[in-house]
């Protein structure tokens, strides 16, 4: 659906995007991560027929961003991180307008005006005016303008940026919703919501893209070892050497917990073997009381500092 070859943005001397790769699939959610000044925003502006490239290509439903614009343009809604919003309009007349500028048809107009505010959830806010709006609900009107022409694309620039908790899982359920219906890329600062959201991610830094998997495969390879969180009754000096002995454990820090004698235990393994189902019976035949255990992950936070970061130290 989006494909994308060794694009290229220069202003003068420097590379704002370089040589950047990557697919997305019809129907999928695409995580488009990377800190400030990295090139996600200009990326994004290059698909939607923004802002042209200096080298590489990038077509959008079968079509070049830089020969048919005007037909990617058709396949295409955006929701720019500030929402192109007329604060004097109402709500309808405003998505009014910008069904008649995206080319919906007369007859259809009604329909999808309709429809699309059922789709975001602002059904009863059709004549109120934009500035009277809390954030959140601006960046429904934001989304219902993107979604006016009913788009094969949706590509989204921080959609969930300035908005409490509540009306951030409200927007994450909406854009889950949509997938399947339309391809989105999605660009965010909210990790969590990538992990939750996401099928796949590509983190771009300085200009370059750094990684491209799905979030559980970014985590399991930049975690480099298996770690395992375990509580046990017991000695914590006897329980940390029984743990040592066991074939496949690499190290063990140990930690009491309260009174008593109960302690934690981070246990770090080899990732070539599953060693859990081991180090559980081995625990229990030698006598100690295991009373939790469980796996541990890298966040995709620390996933995404650890690949950015190394990123900077190499362009040093």
């Amino acid at each position: 659906m989006i494909e994308v070859d060794r694009l290229t943005k220069r202003y003068g001397n420097l590379k704002a995007v370089d040589e950047v790769s990557f697919q997305v699939e019809k129907g999928e959610i695409l995580g488009f991560l990377g800190p400030n000044g990295a090139g996600k925003t200009t990326t994004m502006r290059i698909l939607t027929c923004f802002l042209p490239a200096t080298e590489g290509t990038a077509r959008v439903a079968g079509y070049d961003v830089f020969e048919d614009a005007m037909e990617v343009k058709r396949r295409i809604g955006y929701l720019p991180e500030h929402p192109p919003l007329y604060d004097e309009m109402t709500v309808d007349g405003y998505l009014k307008f910008v069904a008649r500028i995206k080319g919906v048809a007369p007859e259809d107009r009604k329909r999808r005006l309709q429809e699309v505010k059922e789709t975001v959830r602002i059904e009863g806010y059709g004549r109120k005016l934009i500035k009277h709006l809390s954030k959140g609900f601006k960046q429904r009107v934001g989304l219902a303008q993107a979604l006016i022409h009913d788009p094969e694309v949706l590509i989204l620039d921080e959609p969930t940026v300035g908005l409490d908790p509540n009306q951030i899982k409200e927007v994450r359920e909406l854009i889950k919703s949509l997938s399947g219906n339309h391809t989105i890329i999605l660009s965010t600062h909210i990790l969590p919501e990538v992990s939750m959201t996401c099928q796949r991610v590509v983190i771009i830094s300085d200009g370059k893209i750094v990684a491209v998997d799905t979030p559980e495969n970014l985590t399991r390879q930049q975690q480099g070892a298996a770690h395992i969180y375990m509580e046990a009754s017991g000695s914590d000096v006897a329980v940390q050497r029984h743990l040592q002995q066991i074939e496949g454990v690499l190290s063990v820090v140990s930690r009491p917990l309260g009174e008593g004698e109960v302690s934690s235990f981070r246990i770090e393994t080899e990732l070539k073997q599953d060693v859990r189902g081991r180090i559980a019976r081995s625990v229990i035949e030698g006598g100690f009381e295991l009373l939790e255990f469980r796996s541990l992950q890298l966040s995709l936070e620390e996933v995404f500092t650890q690949l950015t970061t190394q990123e900077e130290v190499r362009s040093q």
